[in-house]
């Protein structure tokens, strides 16, 4: 088992500071896990928690791999171990691929994508010494499993997690360690914010269950995944979008 902080399991979650990654700090904090996260700035949520005990945030960059090793040496010291790994930090960007600035497109790619497999290398160096049953759980997206136009950068790097999961399932298991992804559909986040009216309702009007998720549609899935329920389970993406890819 990981060494853990007055028997709390210690999860680090990328990007843990809005939005989705808001709500699962919550929600791990709330069943009895210790939760570190970091961001590129604090929120008022994350100065909000600097008083929990079982909570740790620090500013850092996941494109900057001295930063990654900063933080996870300071949360390890505070919590312990990790038993699990969430890469949630992410950017959206939107527009034809043609056009698009080379800037723009190496931002989506370096936060999302190789963010991820610079924190996650990081992680499994640690999880690797202790005794397997640990988790890596990556939240993906549907764009990465459909064609949407205009979200060609964005739809590459969430594939790229998708794929990031099969391969860690099968290099991992092995050794106790179990790789899935989450894939959500439209979610009421920030990241939606810019949709106009037109475009939420075409979204609702092809969702079968007729709205847009929220981050709370997400959480059940994480606390799962991550319990012994879910034990024999790796290498999967679980779909979460109300049937809007059926």
């Amino acid at each position: 088992m990981q060494r853990t902080t007055e028997g709390k399991k210690h999860v680090i979650l990328s990007g843990g500071s809005r939005g989705l990654g808001e709500a699962i700090v919550d929600s791990l904090l709330a069943n009895g896990y210790g939760v570190s996260t970091f961001s590129r700035t604090p929120t008022e949520f994350t100065k909000g928690l600097a008083d929990n005990a079982d909570f740790f945030y620090a500013s850092a960059d996941c494109a900057d791999e001295k930063s990654m090793e900063a933080f996870l040496k300071a949360a390890e010291s505070k919590l312990g171990c990790p038993y699990a790994l969430i890469n949630c930090a992410g950017v959206a960007v939107d527009g034809v691929l043609a056009t698009m600035a080379d800037s723009a497109i190496e931002e989506v790619v370096d936060i999302n994508l190789k963010g991820a497999l610079r924190l996650t290398k990081l992680v499994i160096r640690r999880m690797l010494l202790g005794n397997g049953d640990a988790v890596i759980l990556n939240i993906s997206s549907i764009i990465g499993l459909r064609w949407y136009s205009g979200l060609a950068a964005y739809a590459a790097t969430k594939g790229g997690l998708d794929a990031m999961t099969r391969a860690l399932a099968r290099e991992l298991g092995v050794r106790g360690i179990r790789a899935n992804s989450i894939a959500p559909g439209y979610l009421e986040t920030e990241m939606t914010h810019g949709l106009d009216e037109q475009q939420r309702r075409q979204i609702v009007r092809r969702t079968p269950l007729g709205r847009l998720g929220t981050p709370q549609d997400i959480v059940g899935a994480v606390l799962f995944l991550l319990s012994p329920c879910a034990q024999f389970i790796t290498g999967q993406v679980l779909v979460i979008d109300g049937g809007i890819t059926v």
